[in-house]
């Protein structure tokens, strides 16, 4: 470990904090329907959308009406996507004449991208035209990112609102965060990235002669527009295999540092735009602290793991820390923490190879996926996880203690805990079930690519980022298969639906509730004792849930490389 390492993490976690007020404002004037300074030239374009679909944007909706209008226009995404990458052979803009993809392949792929998953069991210039990647793919990035945020939306209305019926209107919530956010800075961002080196360009491919003599054929296309949005809406689906270890995604260490903050960017304002809505922003600065102490124990430990090394080929003399699978350009203290940010805030984008990081260090981005986005988060998933953690929080205060459940001024009560502990179940109930399916069939047996515990990481892995809609991949397992192409695709939408529904009706549980005032009973939920109850809680629940898991695979690897053992 250096003194530039440490000096790195404490920049971003000091430029994390800074975002979070800024992009919370911006955050709250749309969520309020409020007019910004893009308004004077958006507005009529975003007029004309409502015309143009006979959508009424004041029309407010009840929490059901919200959730069937989301989970249709889902559903018509992911068939849209599917009939792309299934006739992309015979679509224009495929210069290099790729084949279209197989059903399981196209059924997987439309499944990751809608749910924001953006898992890749392939190479994206080998397998991918341009269209595909724009058309079917970088879309996604965009709408699943905006209808994220509209579901936070709709919850932070269920805690702001009082005896009312109805948590927002979905059409307009991801027509205004779609226009007059997500777009507007990635356009900026593009443009920065292509300024940094990253290509913008039709042209599918080039090719090159190597010092050598050899012929090179170099995959370019319409990256640093996709680049932008696949980190700021944490998608994490890159343009090549490589993802952000790739040159031409991720072009320098200042590319690299703006990336991770790009990752943050939504998460962290949202937090700031929760404490808005609830009339107390304090709210929003405890629920940050909490995610920020989660964070920087989880890059700790993975950069002081990898910066030790492997003890195993240390006994034979090769000294240092872990340098396998890192991306020289960037080094173990940028990748490390690269690591926990992409599965703190289930981006799912690499500069890094996670397979080849140490057992413990592997351990934690694993974690990371299993707390169920929590740790800041995707855009809107990462608020709304954890303040499902929050409202299980202060029911269990108000049973040791004597106190009122309360939080933010609204009694929690049964429904609420049910539904709570409904959305959290879900993510154990497949991940744990789908591994231990996979760890059994040969079929799943097949797709590992080293043995041991640290092959059952593999499988564990994957299904993690799935269940959690990380996307990233340990890059030891055979995925591109008839039978994890299913069972991923499965997994990534009960991990994204089967939680989002039970949010949405604590959103509508709550706005019909009445505002009870602070009193002499309440548990107080902004200062320091909350913060630490809450992630005493999350950690917990996690480590209760998952510890056998993560026993019989990086702990036990960890274990077995500390005897000399290596798989």
């Amino acid at each position: 470990m250096t003194i530039e390492g440490w000096a790195l993490i404490a920049l971003f976690v000091a430029l994390t904090f800074a975002m979070a007020k800024p992009i919370g404002m911006w955050l709250f004037a749309l969520y309020e329907g409020r007019r910004t300074p893009l308004h004077r030239v958006l507005a009529p374009v975003e007029r004309g959308f409502y015309r143009l679909a006979g959508i009424d944007p004041d029309a407010e909706q009840g929490w059901r009406r919200y959730a069937l209008h989301m989970l249709l226009f889902q559903l018509a995404l992911l068939l849209f996507t599917y009939v792309v990458l299934r006739l992309q052979g015979v679509l224009p803009m495929n210069p290099r004449g790729l084949a279209g993809i197989d059903a399981a392949g196209a059924f997987n792929t439309a499944i990751s991208f809608t749910t924001n998953t953006n898992w890749q069991w392939y190479s994206g210039e080998v397998a991918l035209s341009n269209l595909s990647q724009m058309l079917g793919l970088a879309i996604h990035n965009f709408l699943s990112a905006a209808t994220g945020i509209a579901i936070a939306f709709a919850l932070f209305r269920g805690f702001a609102r009082r005896e009312a019926g109805t948590v927002g209107n979905f059409w307009a919530d991801m027509t205004r965060v779609t226009l007059y956010l997500l777009l507007p800075i990635c356009m900026v961002y593009a443009v920065y990235l292509i300024a940094s080196g990253v290509p913008q360009t039709f042209v599918s491919s080039v090719d090159a002669t190597t010092l050598e003599g050899a012929r090179q054929t170099i995959v370019l296309g319409p990256v640093a527009s996709q680049e932008a949005i696949k980190m700021l809406g944490t998608n994490g689906g890159g343009f090549f295999n490589a993802n952000s270890a790739h040159p031409f995604e991720n072009p320098s260490a200042m590319t690299n540092l703006v990336q991770m903050l790009s990752i943050f960017a939504i998460g962290v304002g949202l937090t700031w735009c929760f404490g808005k809505a609830v009339g107390n922003t304090r709210q929003g600065w405890a629920l940050l602290s909490a995610m920020m102490l989660l964070f920087v124990a989880g890059v700790g430990i993975v950069y002081w793991q990898e910066a030790g090394g492997n003890p195993a080929l240390h006994a034979l003399g090769v000294t240092g820390g872990n340098m396998e699978g890192k991306e020289v350009r960037f080094g173990i203290a940028a990748s490390a923490l690269f690591s926990v940010v992409t599965t703190a805030a289930s981006c799912g984008a690499v500069n890094a190879m996670h397979d080849s990081f140490t057992p413990i260090g592997g351990m934690i981005p694993l974690f990371n996926m299993q707390l169920g986005e929590v740790v800041v988060g995707g855009v809107g998933a990462g608020i709304y996880g954890f303040l499902l953690f929050a409202l299980l929080a202060v029911f269990v205060a108000g049973l040791m203690v004597g106190r009122t459940p309360e939080y933010v001024g609204k009694k929690i009560e049964a429904r609420e805990v049910k539904l709570a502990v409904l959305a959290i179940a879900i993510l154990p109930l497949v991940i744990l079930g789908f591994t231990a399916i996979s760890a059994v069939l040969p079929q799943g047996l097949a797709g590992p690519l080293n043995k041991g515990p640290h092959g059952f990481s593999e499988i564990l892995y994957a299904y993690s980022s799935a269940a959690g809609n990380n996307g990233s991949a340990f890059a030891g397992l055979t995925a591109g298969t008839p039978f994890y192409n299913g069972l991923l695709g499965v997994a990534m939408w009960l991990g994204r639906f089967f939680v989002i529904v039970p949010v949405l009706a604590i959103a509508g549980s709550l706005a019909g509730k009445r505002y009870t005032p602070v009193s002499a009973g309440s548990f107080p939920t902004t200062g320091p004792l909350w913060v630490g109850l809450l992630v005493g809680i999350i950690l917990i629940v996690g480590g209760l849930t998952f510890l056998p898991g993560l026993a019989l695979g990086p702990v036990a690897d960890h274990l077995a490389m500390l005897s000399g053992t290596l798989f």
